[in-house]
């Protein structure tokens, strides 16, 4: 869940603009993306392929 604090001298357009960003850091919006549209197998295997490579993988000593 994302949330943006609004400062007393904070103007509206500036929140709005840290919210964007941290919806976009987030993949808010390519989740939605995602659960919107119908995902063919080769684009489900390409987005779970790009999902590995983004996590670290456990490593023990």
């Amino acid at each position: 869940m994302t949330k943006v604090t609004v400062g007393e001298n904070e103007g509206v357009e500036s929140a709005l603009r840290r919210f964007k960003r941290q919806v976009s850091k987030a993949g808010i919006f390519g989740e939605l993306k995602r659960l919107r549209h119908h995902e063919t197998l080769v684009e489900k295997y390409k987005r779970k392929l790009q999902q590995r490579r983004r996590t670290p993988r456990r490593q023990f000593d």
